[in-house]
């Protein structure tokens, strides 16, 4: 019997991505009764990416590491046969910062760092290392400091935590960095700005976080001289690579000292999830994301799931759900998306589908059942 696979990512704000799915699952069962649906929710490597990864079978493991800001919080991430899912935003996240006070020049990831060192130990050879939402702006310092790494100052100190600190850099000690060689790395994000520079972590994404002018012009110094200092310690370079920039300039410290790849979020996390053993017999995809609009068309989740479906043979027509949407359907269908279904289409009050988003997207969802499911 032919299914429907659901593969939306979160709504955010609102419903996660499991909840989403449930909810179109609950619509379309109400308007065609035995309707067999597969649900897969999904992520592009920021939030929810873990959660896609245990919605996918991959246990959970949660454990104290350092915050941003120095505190304990707790963070998990995902291990399934080797394989490891790490959401870094669960480490050092915007979210996690006290009370909403952003810490642009003193946010750490080194939480990442004792993220991985976790995984690892529990036999990860495979890591995905999911970049977004980050507060920090320390080049990855912190991510290796964590792995053994020492940052000395000029004073023969250890540095603080955090991108400001960089500036007063003048040593690297690598003797105990842990040897990570045996694992791969893999980095997921669609970022793909240098470390410094007009196109750089600080100058793009420090205001962001809370970096005034001023910040922003110690950090960019900061990240300067940890680029140099780093470089002429391993005798290689990363600052220019695509993604170095990334999460605050950690996609540079995961490319030069972990030879990390960068790979679009959401081509990794269809993979992770054998989103495409899903695919045989669909008769329909349904995907979607909070706001579908022109920032949808550059990787994000429905997109990548848009192609996926599309190279599958035979490939199954894809249709969005959405909060809103503003795209045209010149650039859905360009995108691979036949249809596209908004909450709005129904309750033209965003602040009502905001506060109520459930029933409605299952109302849509039958909708979406008397147009394509017959």
């Amino acid at each position: 019997m032919s299914h429907v696979v659901i593969a939306p990512d979160k709504f955010k704000g609102t419903l996660s991505a499991r909840e989403v799915a449930a909810h179109v699952a609950a619509g379309l069962a109400a308007a065609r009764p035995g309707t067999e649906t597969v649900a897969i929710p999904v992520a592009d490597g920021g939030d929810g990416t873990v959660d896609a990864a245990v919605a996918a079978g991959y246990r959970r493991v949660e454990l104290g590491v350092r915050g941003p800001v120095g505190r304990s919080v707790t963070a998990a991430f995902g291990l399934l046969d080797g394989s490891a899912v790490i959401e870094v935003a669960q480490a050092c996240g915007l979210a996690l910062l006290p009370d909403d006070e952003l810490a642009p020049l003193t946010a750490t990831t080194r939480g990442v760092g004792e993220l991985l060192t976790a995984a690892v130990r529990m036999g990860a050879k495979k890591v995905v290392l999911g970049l977004g939402g980050t507060a920090t702006t320390d080049g990855g310092a912190g991510l290796v400091q964590a792995l053994g790494a020492r940052l000395l100052g000029d004073d023969d100190r250890d540095l603080p935590g955090g991108g400001g600190a960089l500036t007063r850099l003048a040593q690297l000690h690598l003797a105990r960095l842990r040897d990570l060689s045996g694992v791969e790395l893999l980095l997921a994000s669609d970022v793909d700005n240098p470390l410094l520079g007009p196109k750089g972590a600080a100058a793009v994404y420090g205001p962001q976080k809370g970096a005034s002018p001023e910040d922003v012009a110690v950090l960019e110094a900061g990240l300067a001289k940890w680029a140099d200092v780093c470089e002429a310690a391993l005798g290689r370079t990363a600052r220019d690579l695509p993604g170095a920039g990334a999460a605050g300039g950690l996609g540079f410290a995961a490319q030069l000292f972990l030879g990390a790849r960068m790979r679009p979020g959401i081509e990794l996390l269809l993979e992770m999830t054998a989103f495409a053993d899903h695919l045989d017999g669909a008769r329909l995809v349904i995907t979607g994301e909070g706001s579908l609009d022109a920032q949808s068309l550059y990787g994000k989740a429905p997109v990548g799931v848009a192609r996926a479906a599309a190279a599958h043979d035979p490939a199954a027509p894809v249709i969005a759900v959405s909060g809103v949407s503003s795209l045209s359907p010149d650039q859905l269908r360009a995108a691979g998306i036949a249809a596209a279904y908004a909450l709005t289409d129904i309750e033209p009050d965003v602040a009502a589908c905001r506060a109520n988003p459930g029933p409605i997207l299952e109302r849509l969802a039958a909708r979406i059942a008397g147009d394509w499911l017959g």
